[in-house]
């Protein structure tokens, strides 16, 4: 068990300041007490109970990252592509498709171990993801689901199914779907409209209601999503998820909605599905800004793989904002803890309250309940997380992962970075 003393707790929910220690209990069904000093003498002796002193710190719950790209984690700095691309469609083609088509199984390890440990230094102590490598497939997802375990990150995985490889790819892909939700919390991940024919939609959506799952995919990022779907199946994209029944479910996930008419603004927010919002990845794409108009308010923040950080993605939500969004000080932090709200609601296991961060927040002006809001956009960041305690396990102290040698894994990530960029040049 952990014990946080002299905290200064926020409730995640009320933003209700409250001066007190934490006793922590470990597992997934874990709990919290909160205790005076004179309690905490009163308890029967705990052993191997770690005890951390948290005055002038800041306490409160850990975060979840609500769309990931575990694939991305070894392309900062490579090379440049072959071709330069001039629109959406090449980028993907270009990059992307080229990058997760060159992963073998050492690659996508060093992959998973060093995005868990990006999130967990950045306060993430659960992680959403859509994972794609067309040349190793089978068995992918239980690679990532064991390098997250061994960091100490909580994960909700799938496997991207596309029709672009050949129907013998999709198969595979709709095969380690289901393969890997025999044994593990998962959703049917589908790369997006454009991509997948209606004999793999229909299969993917047989799936979903067989296992109880949810979509999630990738909607109307780019315009030639929904000028594909309109040339080829004669409605537009989330007209045709909602044709297979995807919107009814409450796990489903929709990623971007960029370029969403009126009516289809309309059958999501009356729909069970969440959306989420990936800022950062549309300005570096050039793709448009998203707009929550008329969407409800089941909207939650992912990085789409370009890095790990949530308190950075919500920030840069509303800055980015401001011009084109309805976003405030109030629904960035909505949208920002949304996740949690996700995870609660379709009972994804390893996001309780025994998921917390510690924050030493050194400000130069008062931080209480009526402005934590303005400190949350303009105060808070990442380099001042010094613990983070997942399902009441400590996998971060004083900045440092505690649960793997980072070092090692950096070392096996650079040499595996290395080979992939050499395999994506030929």
């Amino acid at each position: 068990m952990i014990y946080l003393k002299n905290t200064t707790f926020i409730d995640w929910q009320s933003l209700d300041f409250k001066e007190t220690n934490i006793l922590i209990e470990e597992g997934k069904n874990g709990k919290i007490q909160f205790l005076d000093d004179s309690s905490f003498k009163k308890l029967a002796p705990i052993n191997n109970l770690k005890t951390i002193d948290c005055k002038g710190k800041l306490v409160t719950k850990s975060f979840a990252l609500g769309h990931h790209h575990v694939y991305s984690a070894l392309a900062k700095g490579m090379n440049a592509p072959k071709k330069n691309p001039t629109n959406f469609y090449e980028i993907l083609e270009y990059i992307w498709w080229t990058l997760d088509k060159s992963l073998d199984k050492d690659m996508i390890e060093a992959s998973a171990l060093s995005t868990a440990i990006a999130c967990a230094k950045a306060g993430s102590t659960f992680a959403i993801d859509h994972h794609a490598s067309p040349n190793f497939i089978d068995g992918s997802l239980e690679i990532i689901a064991k390098a997250f375990d061994k960091v100490g990150v909580s994960h909700l995985l799938c496997y991207e199914i596309t029709d672009r490889d050949g129907m013998d790819k999709a198969e595979k892909g709709l095969s380690e779907s289901e393969n890997y939700l025999k044994n593990r919390q998962a959703l049917i991940g589908l790369h997006a409209s454009f991509t997948v024919g209606n004999e793999s939609m229909k299969k993917a959506a047989d799936l979903m209601n067989k296992y109880n799952s949810g979509f999630h995919i990738h909607v109307a990022e780019d315009l030639y999503d929904q000028k594909h779907s309109l040339e080829n199946y004669g409605k537009r994209v989330v007209e045709r998820l909602n044709d297979y029944g995807v919107l009814n479910s409450s796990k489903t996930i929709l990623g971007h909605c960029l370029h969403i008419d009126e009516n289809e603004r309309k059958l999501i927010k009356n729909s069970n599905a969440y959306l989420v919002q990936n800022t950062e990845s549309n300005l570096n794409n050039n793709v448009g800004y998203f707009n929550a108009k008329d969407l409800g308010d089941r909207i939650m923040f992912g990085t789409d793989g370009m890095h790990s950080d949530m308190l950075r993605s919500a920030q840069n939500a509303f800055f980015v904002g401001q011009g084109f969004d309805n976003i405030n000080y109030m629904s960035v932090y909505e949208r920002f803890r949304m996740s949690h709200n996700y995870l609660s609601q379709n009972n994804f296991a390893g996001d309780g309250e025994n998921n917390l961060v510690v924050l030493d927040y050194k400000t130069a002006t008062p931080i209480n309940k009526n402005n934590f809001l303005g400190h949350f956009v303009f105060g808070l960041n990442a380099s001042q997380i010094t613990q983070v305690i997942s399902n009441g396990k400590l996998i971060v102290n004083n900045g440092i992962v505690t649960t793997v040698n980072e070092q090692d894994v950096m070392k096996f990530s650079q040499e595996q970075a290395v080979k992939l960029w050499a395999e994506m040049s030929k």
